[in-house]
């Protein structure tokens, strides 16, 4: 009876473990300090067969498989949706390799379980913290590849006397009355400077684990600082030691800044001789 029971467990297990498809919605976008949702979806291809009991495990390259689903029932011919919350800690891919999927139906006295290679990838941007940016004096911005100047913007830069064929829809006409003669409102040009980031990836040969967490407090500074000046407008520019260049502005985003400084990695000083040379 007791070598019966664990027979009917042993096929019923497979059974329900049989013709199952997992698929895994990854978000469009993920960062270092906030929560994300992974959704798994389980199909049954069975046409009369239940599953029962599955539990799911999502595996991911060099990490512990520590997110998990459960369905309790998925009917026959139809699908499942679960999700897991998961809090990235270290920027960069997170490679998902797969999943195991088990059961302990019927008894849950064994668990029977098999793996399925589905692979997918997911960039794990750097956190980002509010930066209060100064404000823009007239001309040039320090630190800044742009300028300032006289144009056909929205701003105005002062006031001055009018010439010849210029617009009489910027007169002034209060200081116009005022002086006798026509005063003319002098607009600001309508241009952003070109904000210049630099991050150093310079790797010191005996460097230690306070080196690499120097580094990413860098990265996630340069970060913070590029996503504040998209938000105002301007253009940012990425430029590291090795030579590698990222560029943005307001109508692209903060993605394409976000996901360079994901990837960068530090390189030896060795190499990055080497690479100048």
């Amino acid at each position: 009876m007791l070598l019966a029971l664990i027979v009917v467990s042993g096929v019923m297990s497979e059974i329900s473990l049989r013709d199952l498809t997992v698929l895994r919605r990854l978000p469009l976008r993920a960062q270092v300090g906030r929560a994300h949702l992974v959704e798994i979806e389980v199909y049954n291809h069975k046409k009369r067969v239940p599953s029962y009991a599955i539990e799911v495990e999502d595996l991911r390259s060099g990490q512990p498989a520590d997110k998990r689903c459960f369905f309790l029932k998925i009917s026959p011919t139809s699908a499942q949706v679960a999700a897991y919350r998961r809090t990235p800690s270290k920027r960069g891919r997170d490679l998902h390799i797969g999943f195991r999927i088990a059961t302990r139906f019927p008894f849950g006295l064994f668990e029977k379980s098999r793996e399925i290679k589905a692979e997918g990838e997911l960039i794990i941007y750097p956190a980002v913290d509010p930066v209060k940016l100064r404000p823009h004096p007239l001309g040039r911005v320090p630190g800044t590849d742009g300028t300032f100047g006289r144009g056909y913007g929205d701003d105005f830069l002062g006031l001055r006397l009018m010439r010849d064929g210029e617009d009489p829809r910027d007169i002034q006409w209060k200081k116009t009355a005022a002086v006798g003669q026509q005063v003319l409102r002098e607009r600001a040009r309508e241009a952003r400077p070109d904000v210049s980031l630099t991050l150093d990836t310079s790797r010191p040969e005996n460097a230690g684990d306070d080196w690499d967490a120097r580094f990413e407090r860098r990265i996630r500074e340069v970060a913070s600082r590029a996503v504040a000046h998209l938000k105002r407008g301007d253009s940012v520019a990425i430029r590291t030691s090795s030579g590698d260049v990222a560029r943005s502005d307001r109508c692209a985003g903060a993605d394409p800044v976000l996901r360079f400084l994901a990837l960068v990695p530090s390189i030896s000083t060795r190499l990055a001789t080497r690479r100048k040379t």
